[in-house]
């Protein structure tokens, strides 16, 4: 474990050099990992740890998963099984399953984190909000993290073009003095490109804020505003979409995840680069008070106490495919349509 500088602040990290994936297989080597659910993270953590050299089975129940699992190798009574027989056989149980899904099983599951197991999640919801979810560990199995900072599919595509995605990790509960390198080794082996360290709390402080904040809420809120004024004040929806998203997604988006915004800054025109400076700030003025609110709402267990809430209704999917549909069909996504049909390597 190293310490590096970020932006003044010394954080500890893992990376690949000083943790190869030699060493992580010898700790893990006589380790059943057991993912349950191949929806969002299951697939992608699954088979890249299987591709590394790591014993694997998947548990999950009949349906299109259980179906997209066998097309993906995973074969039934050898490496597939009902969630109840693969978290019975695993000695690490990773509850890959969606947050209200892992509130349904647990009561079917915890019967099988027997003493010296490892119950391992990917994100912090299940044991931060253990009051609200009822998910509680037996106090002698280690309960640790590994939450990548991307979507499964992510995680599967840049460990196939042999790159990786960053994670965080955490050890929350170390009933065996083994849990930092179990966590540690599952780290590697699911191929993070480097291991970041938190806490259960934090992390889900932060994925929650992040997933309703600049990652999906508040930048469809931001795009949406832009293209309405434009729009608005007589722009067609082809150049409303060009200067509010296609612009951004594709031509400045991987500058300045390349090189930050500052060099951004630095090497646009002066006229943008005048504006950009003025006007930084009261956006941030604005925004930030909304920001402070919805960390508040996730610190509280308001969000979580939501999420809860509106899972457990018997319409859920139908309003949510509602919602869905209203967003796919309004007239920016729809316009974005025929602009990535337009792109050159489209044509």
């Amino acid at each position: 474990m190293a310490q590096m500088n970020f932006g003044g602040v010394m954080e500890n990290v893992v990376t690949r050099e000083e943790f190869p994936l030699e060493k992580a297989r010898e700790i893990l080597k006589d380790e059943t990992i057991a993912v349950l659910g191949y929806g969002v993270q299951g697939p992608g953590q699954a088979c890249n740890l299987r591709d590394n050299g790591f014993n694997v089975i998947v548990g999950q129940r009949e349906g299109k998963t259980y179906d997209k699992a066998v097309a993906d190798g995973w074969v039934p009574g050898e490496t597939l099984f009902s969630i109840e027989e693969a978290a019975q056989r695993g000695t690490i149980v990773c509850m890959l399953l969606s947050d209200a899904a892992q509130i349904a099983v647990w009561p079917q599951i915890k019967q099988y984190l027997t003493a010296g197991k490892a119950l391992y999640f990917s994100h912090g919801f299940g044991i931060t909000y253990k009051e609200r979810t009822n998910i509680i560990p037996p106090a002698d199995i280690d309960v640790i993290m590994v939450a990548p900072k991307g979507s499964g599919t992510s995680l599967r595509t840049m460990f196939l073009e042999g790159r990786g995605l960053n994670s965080s990790y955490a050890v929350y509960q170390d009933a065996t003095g083994r849990a930092t390198e179990r966590t540690l080794a599952f780290g590697i082996g699911i191929g993070s490109g480097y291991l970041f360290e938190t806490t259960f709390k934090r992390e889900v402080y932060s994925d929650l804020t992040g997933e309703r904040g600049s990652l999906m809420g508040a930048i469809q809120g931001l795009l949406l505003a832009q293209y309405e004024v434009l729009r608005e004040h007589g722009h067609t929806p082809s150049e409303a979409f060009n200067e509010t998203v296609e612009e951004l997604t594709q031509s400045l988006m991987p500058l300045f995840a390349k090189n930050g915004m500052d060099w951004m800054y630095a090497n646009c025109s002066t006229t943008a680069q005048r504006g950009a400076l003025d006007w930084m700030g009261p956006f941030h003025d604005a925004i930030k008070p909304v920001m402070e609110k919805l960390y508040h709402s996730v610190e509280t267990g308001n969000e979580a106490q939501i999420s809860i809430d509106s899972n457990s209704q018997p319409d859920y999917r139908e309003k949510l495919n509602a919602e869905l549909k209203a967003l796919r069909e309004s007239e920016m996504w729809q316009t974005a349509v025929t602009v990535r049909k337009l792109r050159p390597e489209n044509n």
